[in-house]
């Protein structure tokens, strides 16, 4: 059964500024899509300077082997002097071939040898002066095939830990997108290779940039609680299937955030006050527990797919730890009767044994 709106609010995210229909060259300073490490501009400069001298030099070699081919015999000077105004095009007329075999060489070596010159010494110039155009098509194509991706509002400790858990769990970074309206946290973001949207995610323009009608899946995690309630009813009135996780810092929010339309709820205060009072007393219960919820060494809980032999068994007798089945979308646990015996399409809550990740020095062979 869908929840039902406001008129008020659908009607103020109706009036919302919609950016999606607006010019892509306009969403430069909005949409961040993660690229290759480019090199800049003075290295290009350099680069290109040293092949254009390499060029120039070559060019210069092969005028020198036909020295009896111009106007005068040349020294290996003037060769490199007719190399450099013939490249350059500047070509001052003193020293010209005359044979058939010098200016066979000047019409299929010199002349694309002077067009490649010229490339690359405006090659960086125009790499440069096209980058914004080259931006524009990356975000026009990232805009028209964007979907199934999960949403990240808010970049702060708690959407980190929530991109954390989605690499881990083998989620792709360029299928992870971050709002936030932090310069700083989108350059964090950008740098871990995730697609990034500047702006206020209670804004229905701003979620539009971020492909909110194609997501699967968003996590909700600004700051605050009502910045959380707003998001929630924006995702949920632009994104009626979209899965929302959203979290509170107070418990007696979770109610808000649940009527908002949000389908789970992590309150993260009263999750750390559990935790704290575990530790007081059993503290290797809150070690073990921090261990399942770090995705990168130790155990982690995960899910997976049931295999074809599992068909019937009781999922406590199975070689891994289960915590409990889902089925048609619904959790059982390990303890209640519906979970004793494991049916066709269930997959299985389970503790997994994850592998840290090995140091560039450990993996390097011994010598």
């Amino acid at each position: 059964m869908r929840r039902r709106y406001p008129f008020a609010w659908r009607d103020r995210v109706r009036d919302d500024v919609d950016r999606s229909d607006v010019p892509v060259h306009t969403l430069l300073d909005v949409i961040t899509i993660p690229t290759e490490e480019r090199t800049t501009p003075w290295a290009l400069i350099a680069r290109r300077f040293a092949y254009a001298t390499m060029l120039m030099v070559i060019v210069a070699l092969i005028v020198y082997l036909d020295t009896d081919g111009y106007t005068e015999p040349l020294t290996f000077i003037d060769a490199l002097y007719y190399s450099a105004v013939s490249l350059s095009t500047t070509g001052y007329g003193d020293i010209t071939p005359v044979t058939q075999d010098a200016r066979l060489v000047n019409i299929f070596v010199i002349t694309p040898a002077r067009v490649a010159f010229l490339m690359l010494l405006v090659g960086t110039t125009l790499s440069v002066l096209t980058e914004d155009s080259r931006k524009t098509l990356q975000i026009q194509q990232w805009r028209r095939t964007v979907r199934n991706h999960t949403i990240v509002v808010g970049y702060g400790t708690k959407g980190r830990s929530a991109v954390d858990a989605l690499l881990a769990g083998d989620t792709a970074p360029s299928s992870i997108v971050v709002i936030d309206s932090d310069p700083v946290a989108l350059g964090h973001a950008e740098k871990r290779g995730l697609v990034t949207v500047h702006g206020d995610g209670t804004k229905s323009s701003v979620l539009r940039v971020a492909g909110i009608t194609r997501a699967r899946s968003v996590v909700v995690a600004p700051s605050s609680d009502d910045t959380a309630v707003l998001v929630t009813l924006s995702v949920r009135e632009m994104a009626p299937r979209a899965m929302i996780v959203a979290s509170a810092r107070e418990s007696e929010n979770q109610h808000l955030l649940m009527q908002s339309g949000a389908d789970s709820v992590v309150v993260s205060a009263e999750t750390t006050g559990r935790l704290l009072g575990l530790a007081t007393v059993t503290p290797p219960v809150v070690e073990m527990m921090e261990d399942l919820l770090s995705p990168d060494e130790g155990f982690a809980v995960a899910e997976r797919p049931i295999a074809d032999d599992e068909v019937g068994s009781n999922p406590r007798h199975l070689a891994d730890i289960v915590l409990g089945v889902v089925r048609s979308g619904e959790l059982y646990r390990i303890d209640v009767p519906e979970a004793e015996t494991v049916e066709p399409g269930d997959r299985l809550l389970y503790v997994r044994m994850t592998q840290p990740q090995e140091s560039p020095e450990a993996q390097k062979p011994s010598e």
